[in-house]
């Protein structure tokens, strides 16, 4: 049931009535059963994963608190010695280790089967070919469960959160099967806290016909960005994508571009429709975008474009992998050998280079099963490292050049390139295999003559170009005001009656008027992650 079907506003309407209908300590049990609901909508067969990952990681998250208690109530006991209670917190500390590592190897286990089995296999049928032998492993197909990546990332993130003492273990299955299914965010996320949405999740909601009005207006935005915008842009881009050898130079950057437009407005748009499903039954959830394209470097692009993947690895495998005692250990050992300051800055800096590799590699493997992702990844953790070894090198240039890096020229320069930087990787990510990117690229470089009429007829039609034109317009105008600090919803609400309700139907009538509505249209590009 896509985001955008007529099925799934039904779906939600009716939702949205009887969630304020019904008795409010049930609210959270009527949201579980809106989930499950549309859950199965997506295919009955695959509830069984969804369960199997609800049931470990709530059976982890007992485990861990009921070690926790027993640990305190030993404690307690009179009469121990400094050794007993040290060992004892030792046993108990390796033991909580051993359930978190038990529920990490079933949920993301159960993940890397239906996600990467084959891609396993095709690796190993290639090793063997390249080794002389004449056997071959045969694919087979999985059925991938809707929103695995995302409900697997968020229910481990629960896991490691109640190992931390972060918070408190959820002593409700029920409870805790709403945080793993809430279903607005099941198909695209954002990747939720515990913390953040458990409080939300089981208060009692009275009904706010301005939270209704701004959930809607959230919807409304997020199809504009779909429809005007990322399945426009689609077509260019697929055209362009799916023939690499077909287009040269400035026809190959158009459709770099336009595979820009789509991806973010596909993805952002789909947040926007998640955001505002949610934000109807009065609960917030946590934003995925802040104006990437107006970032100064490819680690700020990172901090605002997928945020909640990017605070995900940033909790959950940077800080555990770049302070463990290896990684630690083998900086100081490079510190005490290194006899220049930028050696030392070097081996300082090391940690958090390996962090970020490991990070972008796993950001590689999380978007799919192929080479050219894990390329997409370790081009952008590559960057990130490379620029944290170098920043005393460019810390001298400055001096020595006299640069002021906060003129607006060297502002507009690193967003330029950041930019550019950006786009790069896009190659990768939307190739069909890691060759043709590659061949795209090259392309990109042999020249082409520019011909309007071309361009007309990749866009079919100069009327779309000029739509796509005005909708991105629309949308950067937006993004400034955003960038300025301006709560733009907020500053609507504050107009009179008139100008709001004539934004309100400009917004909806663009969308039904100018929307492009093809036989592809309608999913969301993140929809089976």
């Amino acid at each position: 049931m896509s985001l955008v079907s007529t099925g799934f506003l039904v779906f939600l309407l009716v939702g949205v009535i009887a969630y304020y209908l019904v008795p409010k300590k049930a609210q959270w049990a009527w949201l579980l059963i809106m989930s499950y609901a549309y859950y199965l909508c997506s295919g009955y067969k695959t509830v069984i994963f969804i369960l199997l990952t609800t049931c470990v990681t709530y059976a982890a998250g007992i485990c861990l608190s009921r070690l926790e208690k027993q640990l305190a109530d030993y404690l307690k006991t009179e009469d121990l010695s400094r050794e007993d209670k040290k060992a004892y917190k030792e046993k108990t500390k390796h033991r909580k280790k051993c359930v978190v590592v038990a529920a990490l190897l079933v949920v993301f286990g159960v993940l890397a089967v239906v996600k990467y089995h084959n891609f396993a296999i095709e690796n190993m049928n290639s090793i063997i070919n390249a080794f002389g032998g004449k056997g071959r492993i045969s694919t087979f197909t999985l059925l991938l469960p809707l929103g695995i990546s995302f409900y697997s990332f968020q229910s481990i993130g629960y896991v490691i959160d109640v190992y931390r003492g972060k918070v408190e273990a959820c002593t409700n299955i029920f409870k805790y099967a709403l945080f793993v299914s809430y279903f607005p965010q099941i198909t695209q996320g954002p990747i939720g806290r515990y913390d953040r949405l458990a409080p939300q999740f089981f208060s009692a909601h009275k009904y706010d016909l301005v939270v209704i009005q701004h959930g809607l207006q959230r919807m409304a935005w997020g199809l504009f960005k779909k429809f005007i915008i990322a399945d426009r842009a689609g077509v260019v881009a697929d055209l362009v994508f799916n023939n690499p050898g077909q287009y040269h130079g400035i026809y190959v950057v158009i459709g770099v571009l336009s595979y820009c437009a789509q991806l973010y407005g596909d993805f952002a748009g789909g947040i926007d429709m998640v955001m505002g499903a949610s934000e109807m039954f009065g609960i917030e959830l946590d934003d995925n975008f802040k104006q990437p394209f107006f970032s100064h470097s490819i680690g700020e692009f990172w901090r605002r474009w997928h945020i909640t993947l990017g605070t995900w690895m940033k909790d959950y495998v940077f800080y555990p992998f770049s302070l463990s005692k290896p990684v630690n250990k083998l900086g100081k050992n490079l510190k005490k050998h290194s006899r220049t300051r930028f050696g030392k800055y070097m081996a300082k800096a090391l940690p958090i280079c390996l962090a970020d590799l490991l990070i972008f590699f796993i950001v590689g493997v999380w978007h799919g099963a192929a080479w050219k992702f894990i390329v997409y990844g370790m081009y952008n953790g590559v960057i990130m490292s490379f620029s944290s070894l170098m920043a005393p090198v460019y810390e001298k240039m400055f001096k020595i050049t006299h640069i002021n890096k906060n003129a607006r020229w060297y502002r507009g320069w690193q967003i330029a390139r950041t930019f550019i930087l950006v786009n790069i990787s896009w190659y990768f990510d939307d190739a069909a295999t890691l060759t043709d990117a590659l061949a795209l690229m090259r392309n990109t470089l042999k020249h082409a003559t520019f011909s309007i009429s071309a361009v007309t007829e990749m866009f079919g039609g100069m009327t779309d170009i000029i739509i796509l034109l005005v909708g991105c317009v629309v949308w950067l105008i937006v993004s400034i005001l955003k960038e300025k600090g301006i709560a733009v919803r907020q500053a609507l609400d504050a107009k009179p009656l008139a100008v709001r309700w004539l934004v309100y139907i400009a917004l909806v009538m663009s969308v039904a008027m100018f929307g492009y509505i093809s036989n592809t249209s309608g999913g969301f590009m993140y929809a089976q992650f």
